[in-house]
């Protein structure tokens, strides 16, 4: 198993930065990945979850974090209370821990403060209230007692129910923190959907969480999968999901946010995380939100031409048939838990292997263990409701129409599909060649099962099932398992298989097992 280490010339934003980025720092171990902390991460069980450290419930935690006399900071809270700093009060001891607490509800007041915003929460409001409460705390304390405290600014903006707002609560969460006394800053950054029904829970089940967040950073961080597994300690995932989480700086030296992003669904802390072609790990309304969407999933072990060819075709078919502008659409690749393991596990070096071919076309990840396409289309309806188009193949197609996967609910297939075409959402359904009978077919001589021949014609004739007609036929008997195949052989042969870019960067970084 690989480690979680630096996305290369990552930083900590702000005046105060975090260490030298992975260019900087230089690189260890198979193609630059340090590979020691990673088999360092522990695991019990606790209430049928993994427990990543000795198990501590919040007023335990509180308590020790308040008896540390080397910690010190402020708690800058906004949109649901003082919630975490309310914990360091409760517990008592909070003059060793608080330096200030803050909460700047009105918007006048908290433009005076942090300046102007046209999201109050969103990850840069986050940034901004990170970026002066730490310069601060320094500026008035540094000089004091900086020789033996590690200071530390925890920030959360937070939008939960109340009276006047209905909508999906939810909020960022972070933390700035000197691991060390005098150490360049580290910071933890989050984005929480909070699940309970009512304000008084969202409000205590943030106060948990942002404990979790500040213990994880004192006591785990040289444990990133560990950090990961505590944010749900005495917490359950029907109250919270965590659907985004980045590391920077000297405390997280070897950390790659991608893995981390792979391990909040591993855990079961969220259904589905992202990334963009650069690696950046991001929050889906900062990539999709009110924007169309096309959507291929798939294994890409590794993108051949037929992968690539499907998506282009597709994309082309998207934008003329709604007269779209090709740079607004939000195009994206999904791999699910499903396609990622082999056997009972997930190979990480593979993962990244793949998210590198990913990026190297310019494409964003999706990371999800959404199996069924409805409940993938129902995620991408939380965030837009403009065009959203799957790819897929006709084997896929066969495998939408297989009447068991939808028996757990009680409207069935009907139901299922009745989720997933209720907006404007197309299927683009790309030929397949039987390489048994050399038949092409596509989604026009598609067959179902004939209890399912009314529905399918329905789906057709109304759009909701669109071929992909201009296809490069010379592609369909290419099979990824034969490029990967040839590929380990040394036969030259693969290369023709897959785009050039493709190609170029599996000999660069000697991917999947590539023997030049």
């Amino acid at each position: 198993m690989r480690p979680i280490y630096a996305t290369p010339g990552r930083r900590v934003a702000g005046p105060h930065r975090s260490g030298r980025s992975a260019d900087e720092r230089g690189r260890t171990g198979p193609r630059g990945r340090d590979t020691a902390w990673f088999a360092r991460a522990g695991a019990g069980v606790q209430n049928g979850r993994p427990m990543a450290h000795e198990s501590l419930d919040t007023h335990e935690k509180t308590t020790q974090i308040n008896r540390d006399e080397s910690r010190y900071g402020t708690f800058a809270e906004i949109g649901a209370g003082q919630e975490v700093a309310r914990w360091f009060f409760r517990v008592g001891g909070a003059a060793g821990t608080v330096a200030k607490t803050i909460s700047a509800y009105d918007m006048q007041v908290s433009d005076a403060i942090y300046g102007g915003a046209q999201r109050y929460v969103s990850r840069n409001r986050l940034q901004t209230m990170l970026d002066y409460e730490f310069r601060l705390l320094l500026e008035r304390l540094d000089g004091k007692r900086g020789d033996t405290t590690g200071f530390f600014v925890f920030a959360d903006t937070v939008a939960a129910t109340s009276w006047s707002r209905k909508g999906d609560p939810n909020g960022w969460v972070g933390i700035r923190f000197q691991h060390v006394p005098r150490a360049e800053p580290s910071e933890i950054i989050i984005h929480v959907r909070m699940l309970d029904r009512e304000n008084l829970q969202q409000q205590e089940a943030l106060g948990i969480m942002g404990v979790n967040l500040l213990w994880g950073a004192f006591h785990l961080a040289n444990r990133p999968t560990d950090l990961i597994r505590s944010l749900l300690d005495d917490l359950t995932r029907d109250r919270v999901e965590v659907d985004m989480v980045r590391c920077d700086g000297p405390a997280f030296a070897d950390v790659d946010n991608r893995l981390l992003a792979l391990e909040l669904v591993r855990n079961d802390l969220a259904h589905a995380v992202m990334f963009r072609a650069d690696g950046e790990t991001v929050q889906a309304s900062e990539v999709l939100y009110q924007r169309p969407v096309l959507i291929e999933r798939g294994r890409f072990r590794p993108v051949t031409r037929v992968t690539h060819d499907m998506l282009e075709k597709a994309l082309a078919q998207f934008v003329r048939s709604d007269d779209v502008a090709h740079a607004d659409v939000a195009v994206l690749m999904e791999m699910t838990l499903r396609n990622l393991t082999a056997g009972a596990a997930i190979d990480t070096q593979d993962f990244l292997d793949r998210v590198d071919l990913l990026g190297a076309l310019g494409r964003g990840v999706l990371i999800s263990n959404y199996f069924e396409y409805y409940r993938l289309a129902a995620y991408l309806y939380r965030y837009t409701h403009s065009r959203i188009g799957i790819v897929m193949g006709v084997p896929s197609l066969r495998e939408v129409f297989v009447e068991k996967y939808y028996t757990h609910l009680d409207g069935g297939i009907l139901e299922a599909f009745g989720r997933m075409f209720k907006s404007d959402l197309r299927l683009y359904v790309y030929p397949f060649l039987d390489p048994e009978t050399g038949t092409l077919v596509t989604a026009e001589d598609f067959e179902v099962a004939p209890n399912l021949r009314h529905l399918y014609a329905h789906l057709v004739q109304n759009g909701f099932i669109e071929p992909v007609r201009d296809f490069d036929r010379a592609a369909l008997p290419i099979r990824s398992r034969d490029v990967l195949a040839r590929l380990r052989a040394g036969d030259p042969a693969w290369a023709e298989m897959v785009p050039g870019e493709v190609a170029q960067r599996i000999r660069e970084r000697r991917l999947f097992g590539f023997r030049g």
